[in-house]
Formats: C-alpha cells, structure tokens, sequence
C-alpha cells in the first residue's frame, strides 16, 4: 500500500511531536518534511530539493511568515501540495483568509488526536475538511443576506452538502441517511452540475463561502 506523506509545520514542541508520533501510529501515513516555521519549511525545500506532495499540516502563528502568508508562497512552488490548517485560530476572518489562500481544510487544535488522523484520511482520498463547529459557526456567519443557490438543490442533495460540509465521508453520509454510498455519490455529480462546480472540494467552499445556504 503506498503510503500518503504527511509534512508538518509547527513551532510548538509538544503538539509537533505528539501529532506526528500519532500520525506515525498508522500505517497508511508517512512523515515527510518537519519544521518550526513556514520560512524554515520553505528553506529546507530549497536547501534539499525534492517533491513535496500530498498533505501539509500548517500553523497560522508561526514565528517569521505567519501560516496564511505562506500558503500562496508554498502553492507556488508545490501545486498540487494539500494545505491543511492545524490552528488555535477560529476567527472567521482567518478561516476565510486561509481558504481563500488556498488551503483546503480547516482543523482546530480542539480537535482530538483521531479526529485530525480521519481529517487527513477525507484530504487523501480528495475531500476538504473543517471541525465541525468552526464549519458551522462560519456558515451561519456568512449566509445572512445571501442569495440562495440551495433553492435549486433537492432536499437530498442539501442534506448530503450539509454533511460534506461536516467533513462527513460518503459512507457515513449514507448510513446516516438509510441510503446506499451510491446513492449518495449520484447526488453529489447531479449537485455539481446545478452548482456549476467540479468536484467536492469547490462545493464544500461554495457553501462556506456563504454562496449556498
């Protein structure tokens, strides 16, 4: 089984080290590349060139360039990179700018041990994901005033966003909703194509972003 490589970014010890010893626990994760800072990361990268894929878990305050400040500086130079925020930070004006930065998940350091391993389990197989009550916090923050796209969307295909939004897999979706993770996989490409979007991840941030609601 090929293994996903996970690289972190963090400046507190403690966290670093029991985040990555956890990770490590589990045989479909790697550790990669692991710094105190975004600038020290970046250094590493240039000093011992390689290819840095898959997955980043990234601070927001970090010593030197703050976590949101690398993330177009590390898209850059690594594309196809997935950036997810491990952060203390929960302001919905941070979230925004992180995702608006490109990062493609969200996770509070609230969130247990298990709770960021299924996280980077979702971001591997392609999905984006937020702790739930950040994602919920920022959707009602946001959706005040907005026009509706959701009014298009079926009453299955909402409760099914609603869920993603959760950083709900497809299997959980479908048990919790007594239908077949088929069923929920068709709802999602016919929700797709009402949204105008291409895939789960510019959904989920449609919705975020206070689009949807």
């Amino acid at each position: 089984m090929e293994k996903v490589i996970i690289h972190i970014v963090e400046d507190n010890k403690v966290i670093r080290d029991s985040v990555s010893k956890f990770i490590s626990f589990h045989e479909e994760f790697e550790i990669g590349e692991i710094a105190i800072s975004a600038d020290a990361f970046l250094l590493k990268t240039i000093q011992h060139p390689t290819e840095i894929t898959q997955i980043l878990l990234l601070d927001i305050g970090l010593p030197g360039t703050s976590g949101i400040e690398a993330i177009p500086l590390i898209l850059d130079k690594y594309p196809d990179l997935n950036i997810v925020m491990l952060t203390t930070y929960e302001e919905e004006d941070l979230i925004l700018k992180a995702l608006c930065s490109g990062a493609c998940s969200y996770i509070s350091k609230k969130a247990t041990l298990e709770d960021i391993v299924e996280a980077l389990r979702i971001v591997a197989k392609g999905g984006s994901y937020m702790s739930p009550s950040i994602a919920r916090e920022i959707v009602n923050h946001l959706m005040g005033g907005r026009v509706s796209k959701a009014t298009i969307l079926s009453d299955r295909q909402k409760e099914i966003l609603e869920r993603l939004v959760d950083g709900k897999s497809y299997h959980t979706i479908a048990a919790e909703l007594f239908i077949s993770v088929e069923t929920v996989r068709t709802n999602d490409k016919k929700m797709y194509k009402v949204l105008h979007v291409n895939n789960k991840t510019e959904a989920i941030t449609q919705y975020m972003l206070g689009y949807i609601k």
